[in-house]
């Protein structure tokens, strides 16, 4: 929300550096005195603990290049052997990073379920929302880069998997996809290449999220936050300043969280990793089952839902770009779901969906649940599971917006937060 500024520089020094490099005003502004609803509840806090992610895995990393090696031979002894056994600390650092990542997609999927849920994608917020898919998209690249570089089996047949999808681009243009997997690998197959190439996008990525969530956080502001209720502040009465009310309960939730991470650092440092993993890369022994990291199975599960390899590529592409299109695909005016007790209903039905599929994704190809003497393969659940991610999509939350009657919106914060304090009086 752009207004005029209240900050009133109160010393020489401050006055003088006010007049040429205005920082101090911008941190009153967007941050000490910025107006916001007085109604967010906890699940606002995971902006900050991203935040607060992003700087420990850009710290962390960096630590971590300064003694890492991406040579194909040298980068899982520098990893297994000099980082975490030589380095002071090393294997503090190292594991701090590896479970960051699982931490980081933790909050921002929760973040994003917020956002589905009290409909901050909708107007003035689709930029903002944009963004934030934008910079999704950025974190699946980078984590899926940093997955190759321990240069374990997993790492090095993941990769080997991933990018060889590309060559089912050649069933639409002849030996277009063949071209950009070759591109992607440096040479004809993973090796050196490759590992030079991840290791330096991977370095690269971070500071190009850091960007964009910088992007994310002036779109936010111009517009404010949106609030659980989904309406709109009428005036003063709904806001207040986000210090200290929003600074303090952030930092509460933030050292809870930390606490809930650093029990996976100290106590659990491999309970996101594969086994396998922990192998050096052999070209020659293909691991069982090949998977990626947790945060990414779903959309693993939707690729080998589909039998056909290039139909299997479009729908897993469809899924992500699918994001892309929430804003106009919903077209009930009614923001938050706790309005719309039909989309409510739907959306905790996707929230199911979206770990199912993650749970599909997890299991080897030919596993089947064992229900009364029938198998039931689980490709035919992540099918089932596909078909209801896109039709949440393309087809409920459209016809759904058309047709549902929300229930009354409160007329304003204000008179939403003091009712309930009076009821509960």
């Amino acid at each position: 929300m752009a207004g005029q500024s209240t900050y009133v520089p109160g010393t020489a020094l401050t006055r003088w550096l006010d007049q040429r490099l205005p920082i101090l005003r911008l941190v009153n502004d967007t941050v000490t005195t910025y107006p916001t609803p007085r109604n967010l509840n906890f699940w606002y806090v995971f902006g900050a603990i991203l935040a607060f992610m992003l700087g420990v895995q850009i710290v962390t990393g960096i630590v971590l290049a300064m003694h890492y090696v991406p040579n194909a031979d040298l980068a899982f002894g520098s990893v297994e052997g000099r980082i975490m056994r030589e380095v002071n600390y090393g294997w503090l650092i190292r594991y701090t990073h590896a479970n960051g990542a699982s931490m980081f997609f933790l909050a921002v999927y929760i973040h994003m379920f917020r956002g589905l849920y009290y409909g901050s994608y909708k107007a003035p917020r689709e930029v903002l929302w944009i963004l934030g898919v934008f910079i999704y998209l950025l974190m699946m690249a980078t984590a899926f880069f940093g997955y190759v570089l321990p240069w374990g089996q997993m790492s090095f047949w993941g990769a080997t998997v991933i990018t060889s999808l590309f060559s089912a681009l050649d069933q639409i243009i002849p030996h277009l996809g063949s071209a950009i997997t070759t591109w992607l690998w440096g040479d004809f197959a993973v090796g050196d290449a490759t590992l030079n190439r991840f290791f330096s996008l991977h370095y690269l990525l971070p500071f190009a999220i850091a960007g964009v969530v910088m992007l994310h956080i002036w779109a936010l502001h111009v517009p404010g936050n949106n609030n659980p209720l989904g309406i709109d502040p009428k005036g003063p009465q709904d806001m207040v300043p986000f210090h200290p009310y929003y600074t303090m309960k952030d930092a509460f939730y933030l050292a809870l969280f930390v606490l809930f991470f650093a029990f996976f650092v100290f106590y659990a440092p491999n309970f996101f990793g594969n086994p396998d993993n922990y192998t050096q890369a052999n070209p020659l022994v293909t691991p069982p089952d090949i998977v990626p990291e947790w945060y990414l199975l779903p959309y693993y599960a939707m690729l080998r839902s589909v039998p056909q390899k290039l139909l299997g590529v479009l729908v897993l592409l469809g899924a992500i770009l699918t994001l892309l299109f929430i804003p106009w695909l919903d077209r009930s005016k009614t923001r938050s779901c706790r309005f719309r007790p039909v989309m409510k209903k739907l959306f905790w039905i996707f929230a199911v969906d979206c770990v199912l599929l993650g749970y599909a994704g997890a299991q080897s190809a030919d596993a089947a649940w064992h229900l009364g003497g029938m198998d039931l393969p689980l490709v035919w659940l992540a099918r089932l599971g596909t078909a209801y991610y896109f039709a949440f999509f393309w087809v409920l939350m459209p016809l759904v917006g058309k047709l549902e009657r929300p229930k009354p919106v409160p007329e304003s914060i204000a008179q939403s937060v003091l009712g309930k304090a009076g009821e509960s009086k």
